[in-house]
């Protein structure tokens, strides 16, 4: 019997994917077939409770903020689609200006989605700003056992001596 990742993946949209993510064929079929295995519920689609059965993700401290990464605002499922265009993200950044045509948009994996991207990651309540204390909770995560006084301790003393208050990224 074929796998399961070949037998529901059209051609053409694997074509369609490559070209709005940038992944080849084989990574895209390779990432179908992991989309799939996570899929418990056989539907096409991955809840969070999918993601947290990821080890990787599971264990690590910005694990929940790059599973709700997946989620847009209100959605609790993503498809294989929207799997893809987030895991776009974390793509090397290519010479994108030799390919660049005028009438495409900007490449998922670009300098300037990466860094908004990055910036939703610590925008905790979306509110197009990060906060002293979304900073301090975010940083929070990353530091372990006595770092995190330290990492505190920084992270308040930047943001203290360079009023620092980062609105929406424009880029």
């Amino acid at each position: 019997m074929g796998s399961r990742a070949s037998t529901l993946l059209r051609e053409e949209e694997i074509e369609e994917i490559k070209k709005e993510t940038g992944f080849s064929h084989s990574q895209i079929t390779r990432l179908y077939s992991r989309f799939t295995s996570l899929d418990k519920g056989e539907n096409g689609t991955l809840s969070r409770e999918d993601f947290q059965r990821i080890p990787e993700l599971a264990i690590n401290p910005l694990g929940d903020r790059i599973i709700n990464a997946f989620f847009p605002e209100g959605e609790d499922q993503v498809n294989f689609r929207g799997f893809m265009r987030t895991l776009a993200h974390f793509r090397p950044i290519e010479d994108n200006e030799k390919n660049k045509n005028a009438a495409a948009s900007e490449p998922l994996n670009s300098r300037t989605n990466k860094l908004l991207f990055a910036f939703r990651l610590y925008d905790l309540d979306r509110d197009d700003k990060i906060s002293r204390d979304e900073l301090l909770q975010v940083s929070g995560l990353v530091c372990h056992g006595n770092m995190i006084t330290y990492c505190t301790f920084l992270v308040g003393h930047f943001v203290h001596s360079t009023g620092w208050h980062v609105h929406r990224i424009e880029l």
